[in-house]
């Protein structure tokens, strides 16, 4: 039986020279209380010495994967040929006997032969001391551990963190400085803030000219444009400034020294974070910028932890105040943070500022895990990206896509044909509806007689459902009242309901005569009298209720055929 084991150094094989004493587990940990003793338990076979650290590191990837590693099979099958082997790892020992065919052994009694080989290891192997295992081992769990997490030593995001938060301070010195050198100055020469804008030019021009008389002897083309010289020679000669003397000057112009080299500092470290910046993020940088990239960075603590976060927090990052805030007010949330002051989201409009936000913040996200996670040191991932938000903004803003990349997918999409559309149109124009005259007029007696059958079969309609809901209203009344009320009762309804469709009537033909439509009115009245009469007379016997109710059904029928041939007469006379 033999034992496979693994050292910083190589592979070691040892050949267990008692095996009975594997079966007593408990009491296996005497066997390896000495050297002398160990010797008497196993003995080296045979040793694979790692030819280099690389070497080393990829069998120890291969082991941990448990995989088997080219080495280690060409040793195997050198010296385990018709042996047992035992092996601390099952994965690894299956791996074994399905590729080389070795029987392998893994039971508890394995891991305490394990344990003890691993206390007398510098006695066991001849050459290999204790004092060179120890920093083999730490070289190579670190070089493990850096495999693992794919770490590089030349991505350091500390120096990123370090150098946006001295630009932001380089920044507010700065603008304290120039604000100084503009008050102290301006008691000299107040006009001079008005027409020098930037702060590094005031202060050099301070410098260069000192008491504002000299300005008319010197040169300051290599410092301003040349309307802004002229201009300041001008107001130079006629200032209201107060006199300073030659020692208040010298101060002076060491703050505009202070000045101008923090300017130059800041230029300088502003390079040297863009470098970086290129180097640890790239994709990062093509979406956002350097400093939003670094900016988030060092909000985020590192590269790595930024990566971990999810796009609605990359989103809102540095806007955690407003944040909760606005969840305690129960407002509406903010939709960006540091982002906001990427180029991209400069360029969207007020209304579409959220929504760029957002997609900006998603490709910002996968651009970050791309670069804290992966091996390629190119930015094609983020130039990529910025493209697609590109395309985003331009499709919001209304302007024609561009082609991004890849070809497109998906079959053509194949249009019915329509002969009302034009050739060179978009869209599918709807057919041109003829025009009607007869919508042109509201007034029902002014109908032409050529204008169809369907507007008269629509006034025929609107007529007879009129005078159904009149009697329906009559009956339903009649039947909830007595018997004794029902004839006085009735009279007034009766009486009421011509009256009523008459005047829906009137309405509905619009503009005609007042002294026609008295005159139809009171003919209607008349009839309608008549028929109450008569339903009264017949609604004193209960036997002949429903012979009343054809009656007046009959009654109502000719008033609307006396109504038709009416209007009939006065649409031939019109």
């Amino acid at each position: 039986m033999l034992a496979l084991f693994e050292t910083p150094a190589g592979f070691a094989l040892f050949k267990v020279l008692n095996e009975k004493k594997l079966d007593n587990v408990e009491d296996l940990w005497k066997e390896f209380e000495t050297p002398e003793v160990a010797r008497k338990m196993v003995t080296l076979k045979a040793f694979d010495k790692f030819e280099s650290t690389t070497d080393a590191l990829s069998s120890a990837t291969h082991l941990v994967d448990s995989k088997l590693p080219k080495g280690l099979r060409k040793f195997l099958k050198a010296e385990c040929a018709g042996e047992t082997l035992v092996v601390a790892d099952f994965k690894l020992g299956k791996a074994i006997s399905d590729k080389l065919e070795i029987n392998c052994v893994n039971n508890a009694a394995v891991a305490e032969l394990m344990r003890g080989l691993r206390s007398q290891l510098s006695e066991l192997i001849v050459g290999l001391a204790g004092s060179d295992i120890v920093p083999m081992s730490l070289g190579l769990s670190h070089s493990l551990s850096r495999y693992k997490l794919k770490f590089s030593p030349d991505k350091v995001d500390t120096m990123i963190v370090q150098a946006i938060g001295l630009l932001d301070d380089l920044d507010k010195e700065l603008n304290t400085y120039a604000m100084r050198v503009r008050e102290w100055y301006g008691w000299h020469f107040p006009e001079l803030a008005k027409i020098i804008q930037d702060n590094v030019q005031f202060a050099k021009t301070v410098k260069l000219m000192g008491i504002r008389i000299n300005a008319a002897d010197l040169d300051f083309s290599a410092i301003l444009a040349e309307e802004v010289e002229s201009e300041m020679k001008e107001v130079a000669v006629i200032s209201m400034g107060t006199e300073v003397s030659d020692h208040d000057m010298l101060n002076i112009k060491s703050l505009c020294d202070q000045v101008i080299q923090l300017s130059e500092y800041r230029a300088q470290l502003f390079e040297y974070l863009r470098s970086r910046m290129n180097a640890i993020a790239p994709n990062l940088t093509v979406v956002v910028g350097e400093l939003v990239g670094a900016r988030l960075i060092a909000h985020a603590g590192s590269l790595m932890n930024l990566a971990k976060y999810p796009a609605s927090t990359v989103q809102i990052l540095g806007a955690e105040k407003a944040l909760f805030r606005a969840l305690k007010t129960k407002h509406e949330t903010p939709k960006y943070g540091i982002i906001y002051h990427a180029s991209l989201i400069g360029q969207a409009p007020p209304k579409f500022k959220g929504k760029i936000a957002r997609v900006l913040a998603a490709k910002s996200a996968l651009s970050t895990r791309v670069d804290a996670l992966g091996d390629d040191a190119d930015a094609s991932i983020g130039i990529e990206s910025r493209a697609k938000v590109e395309a985003r903004l331009r499709q919001l803003e209304g302007r024609a896509l561009g082609k991004i990349s890849g070809a497109a997918k998906g079959k053509a999409k194949i249009e019915s044909y329509d002969k009302d559309r034009k050739k060179d149109t978009p869209g599918v124009l709807s057919a041109a509806k003829a025009y009607n005259p007869a919508a042109d007029s509201t007034i029902g007696a002014a109908i032409q007689p050529d204008s169809g059958k369907q507007m008269k079969d629509k006034k025929k309609k609107q007529d007879e459902a009129q005078v159904v809901e009149e009697v329906t209203v009559v009956q339903t009344s009649t039947k909830k009242k007595s018997k004794k009320n029902k004839v006085s009762k009735e009279e007034p309804d009766a009486t009421t309901t011509p009256v009523a469709v008459e005047i829906v009537q009137v309405k509905t033909e619009g503009k005609t005569k007042k002294k026609k439509v008295v005159k139809e009115a009171a003919e209607d009245i008349q009839v309608t009298e008549a028929v109450v009469a008569t339903t009264t007379s017949e609604l004193k016997s209960s036997k002949k209720k429903r012979k009343a109710e054809v009656a007046v059904e009959v009654a109502v029928e000719e008033v609307v055929q006396e109504k038709k041939k009416k209007k009939k007469k006065k649409v031939s006379e019109d």
